[in-house]
């Protein structure tokens, strides 16, 4: 074999083992939380922030959510391997050894930390490691494999981002960045449910005790349904710390009653309205609350 083959090959492998080291991060879960970071910074700011600012806390949150979930990746590689939308992780595959795994994770909870508080400020750190310990210990070793609740009590840990930006611009926190995190908590159950009532199956091959498992598919329409009414006054109680105006209002409403109005569908109508049409809307609407709460703030002030 030439030099240029083995050159080649090594290079070869070597994307192959960067792909499944960002493969474990999750990348397509990071992308949702940073879209709720930025705005919550330019409300902080009443405008857009310094680019710097901006920048470093992406960094780092983008590392303590990558951090954590690469964790997760290594601790739930005996159940990811039962699932079949799971089982062509780089774990379960035998790609990555998991110490490697369980090192790298670690390494970046930590760097991020460290990161944070020397770029932005101790507390915008000390809430990332919050988020990653929570999703580590809470979620994924406590509460997925023994209960029902393991998304309504350990998705808290997907409701920090808003807190860390703010924090980043401002040092401290107030009610609006404590709404935003409500906000993405009661949200996270019902966009989860939704796909977990698609792929329930998966679960209860697996034996996690997801809520469709657990309760089954009546019960968790019914809770997506009672979820999703409680999300729309909250959004809009946003209104109330005058951070907000009256677009934000206008979207968060008109959005909040079409999500409610997709619940009330897959509770009444299952056969019509199908779980993934709700999962896929979920997605869209926090999307589109949190940027336009960026947009009523940076440019209609």
């Amino acid at each position: 074999m030439t030099a240029l083959a083995v050159a080649l090959r090594e290079s070869s492998r070597a994307s192959a083992t960067i792909r499944s080291y960002v493969a474990i991060t999750k990348p397509r879960i990071i992308l949702l939380l940073l879209i709720t970071t930025v705005p919550a910074m330019v409300v902080a700011e009443g405008g857009w922030p310094s680019t710097a600012l901006v920048l470093a806390t992406l960094v780092g949150g983008t590392a303590s959510a990558a951090g954590a979930n690469a964790v997760n990746c290594w601790y739930d590689r005996d159940i990811d391997a039962l699932m079949s939308r799971t089982q062509s992780r780089p774990l379960v595959r035998g790609e990555i050894p998991p110490l490697n795994a369980f090192l790298f994770g670690l390494a970046l909870g930590v760097g991020a930390f460290a990161f944070l508080w020397a770029t932005t400020n101790l507390l915008a750190g000390v809430l990332a490691w919050t988020a990653f310990l929570f999703y580590v210990f809470i979620y994924t070793v406590w509460l997925k494999r023994r209960s029902s609740q393991n998304i309504v009590i350990g998705g808290a840990a997907g409701a920090f981002p808003p807190m860390v930006g703010w924090a980043a611009v401002t040092g401290d926190l107030s009610w609006a960045p404590v709404i935003m995190f409500a906000i993405i908590f009661f949200w996270t159950p019902p966009h989860f449910w939704a796909l977990a009532l698609r792929i329930a199956p998966d679960y209860r091959e697996a034996s996690v005790p997801m809520l469709p498992v657990e309760a089954g598919e009546v019960a968790t329409r019914r809770q997506i349904l009672a979820y999703s009414i409680v999300l729309l006054p909250l959004t809009l109680s946003l209104l109330l710390t005058g951070e907000v105006g009256w677009l934000y209002g206008a979207v968060a409403g008109a959005a909040g009653l079409g999500f409610v109005a997709l619940a009330f569908g897959l509770w009444k109508w299952p056969d019509r309205v199908p779980s993934i049409r709700l999962y896929t809307f979920s997605l869209a609407y926090l999307a589109a609350i949190f940027i336009v709460m960026a947009i009523d703030v940076a440019i209609l002030g």
